[in-house]
C-alpha cells in the first residue's frame, strides 16, 4: 500500500523537554513524537513541525505532518498515538493532510499566549511552572499601550535572539493584546503573526513588562521597532510562561486555534 500523510495537533508540557527540536542526548517533543510513532510502525518516522518552541516553552496547539508506509484510519490513528505517547504529551486531533502539506512552510499565522502571575499565589508550585511568577502588580495601561504599538508590519530585529541568519526580519502583527486575569492573579499577554523569529515573544513580553514596572519609557517599545540590535531590549521573559497556542492553514480550515 502507498504512503500516506497525516497532520496532528499537539499538546506538551515542556517543563521536562530541551525544546521541540530533536536532539542526540536531551529529551525533546519531537524525539519523543516520533518514538512514538516507531513504535507503532517499527520504521523511523521523521515530523515536520509548525515551529520549534524553545526549551520549556509548552504548546496546546503544535502542528505537526508526518507520513506512514500505510494507510491508517484516522481515528484508530488518534488512539494509538494516544496510547504511546508519553504523560506530558497528548495527541488532540489526527487528519487526512492534503497533497503536498507542509506544516511550517504553509502556515498563514502562529499564535502565542504568555501568562503572568501578579500575586504572592503565583510561586505556588501548581502555578509557577506554567506561568511567570512575577509576584508585583503592573500598570495595565502600560502594557495594552505597548502591545497596540506592536500591531500591522515592522521590523523586530531588536526582539530577536542573536545570531538568526534571516533574508529580512519583517513581521506582520495581526493580534496583540493583554487580559487581565480573575482575582488580581496577573495577566495574559496573547499575539499572532505571520512569522515569528527565535525568541520574539519573549523579548517582547520581558520589555513591555519593564514599561509596565517604570523601569522602561512607553516610547521605548516605538524606538526599538526597527532597531538593528537587540543590546537595548530588556532581557526575555522566562520561558515557562509561553505557549503555543495554535497555526492558522488555509487547505485545512479553520478550528486549528486554542
Amino acid at each position: 500500500m502507498s504512503a500516506a500523510s497525516y497532520y496532528a495537533v499537539l499538546h506538551y508540557n515542556g517543563r521536562d523537554f530541551a525544546g521541540w527540536q530533536r536532539q542526540a542526548r536531551d529529551r525533546t517533543a519531537q524525539g519523543e513524537f516520533e518514538a512514538a510513532l516507531e513504535r507503532l510502525t517499527t520504521i523511523p518516522v521523521t515530523v515536520r513541525a509548525a515551529g520549534r518552541t524553545d526549551a520549556g516553552v509548552h504548546a496546546t496547539g503544535q502542528v505537526v505532518d508526518f507520513s506512514l508506509s500505510k494507510h491508517w484510519e484516522t481515528g484508530d490513528l488518534l488512539r494509538a498515538l494516544r496510547a504511546t505517547t508519553p504523560a506530558d504529551m497528548w495527541v488532540a486531533k489526527v487528519g487526512e493532510a492534503p497533497p503536498g502539506f507542509h506544516a511550517r512552510r504553509d502556515a498563514t499565522a502562529r499564535r502565542y499566549r504568555y501568562v503572568i502571575g501578579c500575586d504572592p499565589a503565583a510561586c505556588s508550585p501548581f502555578r509557577h511552572p506554567y506561568e511567570w511568577a512575577l509576584g508585583e502588580q503592573l500598570d495595565r495601561s502600560a502594557l495594552e499601550d505597548s502591545a497596540a504599538q506592536l500591531l500591522h508590519e515592522h521590523d523586530f530585529r531588536a526582539f530577536a535572539a542573536v545570531g538568526q541568519d534571516k533574508a529580512h526580519y519583517q513581521c506582520r502583527v495581526a493580534v496583540a493584546e493583554w487580559h487581565a486575569r480573575a482575582a488580581h492573579e496577573g495577566f495574559i499577554f496573547t499575539i499572532e503573526a505571520d512569522r515569528f523569529l527565535h525568541r520574539m515573544v519573549r523579548f517582547l513580553v520581558g520589555t513591555m513588562v519593564d514599561v509596565a514596572r517604570g523601569r522602561r519609557s512607553r516610547e521605548d517599545i516605538a524606538r526599538l521597532l526597527g532597531g538593528t540590535s537587540n543590546h537595548e531590549t530588556s532581557p526575555p521573559a522566562p520561558p515557562h510562561g509561553l505557549y503555543l497556542i495554535g497555526v492558522r492553514y488555509p487547505q485545512l480550515g479553520e478550528g486549528l486555534d486554542s
